[in-house]
């Protein structure tokens, strides 16, 4: 279907979009432009979106904005926000009434004139995301990034070609109940995320099957060989499946071995480059090249990986280095937004960090994370609503030792942070990896890291 086409079907029907964010309202803006009669919902007040409500009124949309955002949701298509699950009881209700429920993210793959190639996972995502875009730009392709990374798409699709690529990275709440077909699909890892949001884990899990379970026969699926997930996810996979993996060979994909990643095709191997190689920091971001290699194989050259490896400087909140001073080393990892993703920033450093933890409660346990902080921490300074459940999983870890772990407990994300700064010696590391969602203090995590970025180079 093209993109006039799918506008066609809207005509002379009533749509609803369901929150004015970062991705729909292009979509809002789009719909209305091609003739589409839109009702804009969201849950803030006109007051509280000022000149976006002012924009889309003055457009020709509706608006119902504020509490009742919800009520009489009777429109023969909704737009979902990512963040609004299917099952909520008003889109269940809507849908039991005939309406058609879809998104931005599935708007755009009815549409998408071009190969796409779709990560999810708990961890690794964007930066694996962004790495494969990356790759292809080098190797000359036409490259449109976009999805859960914070670039819709929708609108764009009128001006993309055939031979380009869509490179998405999609979340468990995009995915969910979506239908998509990418030609390649990753996923990075499965671990417990996003619980305030899925009824249970296996729903979670479930969700990021939706990346693969409609692809074409001839199309890929690339999974972490490691993770307890992927035999699950090859057993359902429709399409050819391929690994990446770390420490052992695999037949088909991407592995690394004895500190060198080689292609794996029919069980004959082709060298890439040493791990050594590879500019950003830590194992995590070998399995995240890994899995990139592994999407882009048979579109790059292994002297495109090596050359983006060796000079790609990395993603912004993604162990970002922000300053040094008095030889201290600040460190902004707030995509850190569960506790295997600090866990893997915490073995990247080269020392025992100073870590900043904390944040809004996705309802995941922390018992794991008291463990990695116990081991890989100088101090850690814990603030925000989940700071109760982190501090007692430090001090009822078996590895807790107060002689060795310093432990501080603060509400203030500012005075944590300056706290934190304060005990810092030169040779030390401040890591803000939060293990947490930003939502208790912040917009988002992007909010939290560039405020402790501003904290940080304000510092005398």
């Amino acid at each position: 279907m093209t993109f006039n086409e799918y506008i066609d079907t809207l005509k002379n029907r009533s749509v609803a979009v369901i929150g004015v964010g970062v991705s729909n309202l292009p979509l809002i803006e789009t719909l209305l432009e091609n003739g589409v009669s839109v009702t804009a919902r969201d849950k803030r007040t006109i007051e509280e979106m000022g000149a976006d409500a002012e924009k889309l009124s003055a457009m020709g949309a509706s608006l119902r904005l504020g509490p009742d955002y919800l009520e009489g949701l009777t429109e023969d298509v909704i737009f979902r926000t990512p963040g609004l699950m299917p099952f909520e009881e008003h889109l269940a209700a809507a849908r039991a009434r005939g309406s058609a429920v879809t998104s931005e993210m599935e708007a755009f793959f009815a549409v998408c004139p071009c190969r796409v190639i779709a990560v999810t996972g708990s961890d690794g995502k964007t930066t694996t995301t962004t790495i494969i875009s990356e790759l292809l730009k080098a190797a000359g392709y036409t490259v449109h990034l976009g999805g859960n990374i914070g670039h819709p798409l929708f609108s764009e699709t009128p001006d993309m070609g055939p031979e380009d690529f869509a490179v998405l990275e999609l979340s468990s709440f995009q995915l969910h109940s979506m239908k998509c077909s990418p030609d390649v699909a990753v996923i990075t890892n499965v671990s417990p995320n996003h619980l305030d949001k899925h009824p249970d884990f296996q729903d979670y899990v479930d969700a990021k099957s939706r990346i693969f379970i409609n692809q074409r026969p001839d199309a890929r699926l690339i999974l972490n060989r490691a993770d307890g997930h992927t035999d699950y996810y090859a057993a359902k996979a429709p399409s050819q499946v391929a690994y990446f993996s770390r420490g052992k060979a695999v037949d088909d994909g991407v592995f690394s071995e004895s500190g060198a990643i080689y292609y794996a095709r029919g069980g004959e191997r082709e060298k890439i480059m040493d791990t050594d190689e590879i500019k950003l920091p830590g194992d995590h971001n070998v399995e995240n090249y890994m899995a990139a290699f592994a999407a882009a194989d048979g579109l790059i050259s292994t002297e495109i990986c090596r050359s983006v490896a060796m000079t790609f400087a990395g993603v912004e909140h993604r162990l970002e280095l922000v300053r040094v001073l008095r030889g201290v080393t600040y460190i902004n990892d707030s995509i850190g937004t569960s506790p295997t993703r600090t866990a893997a920033g915490l073995h990247a450093m080269k020392t025992k960090p100073i870590l900043i933890a904390g944040g809004y409660d996705k309802h995941i346990p922390f018992d794991g994370l008291g463990d990695e902080i116990c081991k890989y921490c100088k101090s850690v300074y814990i603030t925000g609503a989940t700071a109760d459940k982190i501090l007692s999983a430090v001090m009822n870890s078996r590895y807790y030792d107060p002689e060795k772990l310093h432990v501080a407990v603060m509400d203030d994300f500012t005075e944590t942070v300056l706290a934190a700064s304060a005990a810092a010696v030169p040779g030390d590391i401040v890591l803000l990896s939060p293990a947490c969602a930003a939502f208790d203090k912040f917009k988002n995590f992007m909010e939290r890291g560039k405020y402790f970025k501003e904290l940080v180079m304000s510092l005398k």
